[in-house]
């Protein structure tokens, strides 16, 4: 991931939502992979406050490391693409 990436470029909440639904993955589960704490994420994913740049770079890795890539349109944040490693090929899902 490039340093020069916008923070709106990096997740939103609609993305980190549908992450944490594909995976399956609890916001308790989320916050240990990740070092993000539960209330930060459940601030993030209802909108209510902006998250700072290194929060979102953190989630995004959390989320990356277990096979989710995230798509944007401009600054537009676009979807989700799943790697499924038991399956060839990308699996889009849009958030």
């Amino acid at each position: 991931m490039s340093d020069h990436v916008r923070v709106n470029e990096l997740l939103s909440p609609a993305q980190a939502r549908a992450a944490r639904a594909w995976l399956d993955w609890s916001k308790e589960e989320l916050a240990e992979r990740s070092g993000v704490s539960e209330k930060s994420i459940a601030r993030f994913e209802r909108g209510q406050s902006m998250a700072y740049a290194s929060t979102l770079i953190k989630l995004r890795a959390a989320f990356e490391s277990a096979g989710i890539c995230f798509d944007f349109e401009g600054a537009a944040a676009k979807g989700i693409r799943v790697y499924q490693a038991n399956r060839v090929g990308w699996r889009q899902r849009k958030a």
